[in-house]
């Protein structure tokens, strides 16, 4: 009986352990993992396809740049965004980051912010509504 209640805990100890194995042989940190699964199922936050490799860094930044300032309560302005005014990015690239830029801080300010909610209960009214 002793046996018993020793056993099935070990098992089930070494099964979860080898289960955290799995998990980690598969090459790549799981946070990577979850990215990479947002951004094939196109999550809010991923790029526009249409969108060049310069472009798509400035997305990114921009997302980055409304995260940072909607944490720390500063009003949305993308013109504050000391990325966006001076970007370390060859200088005959800055106009296509910037733009890049500017359309994920939109993306992001409007995601932070809930837009995308009271567009959907908008959406929901008005079929109640009968319009």
């Amino acid at each position: 009986m002793t046996f018993n209640r020793l056993v099935i805990p070990a098992i089930a100890l070494f099964l979860g352990v080898a289960g955290l194995g799995a998990n980690k042989a598969s090459g790549l940190p799981q946070e990577q993992h979850h990215d990479a699964y947002a951004q094939d199922r196109g999550g809010w936050d991923a790029p526009p396809q249409e969108l060049q490799e310069i472009q798509r860094q400035g997305f990114h930044d921009g997302i980055e740049g409304a995260h940072k300032d909607f944490d720390n309560h500063r009003r949305p302005d993308v013109s504050n965004r000391d990325e966006y005014r001076h970007p370390h990015v060859p200088r005959d690239q800055r106009d296509a980051y910037r733009e890049g830029f500017r359309r994920g801080y939109q993306v992001g300010v409007s995601h932070l912010m809930g837009d995308h909610d009271r567009d959907h209960d908008r959406d929901h009214d008005n079929d109640h509504d009968g319009h």
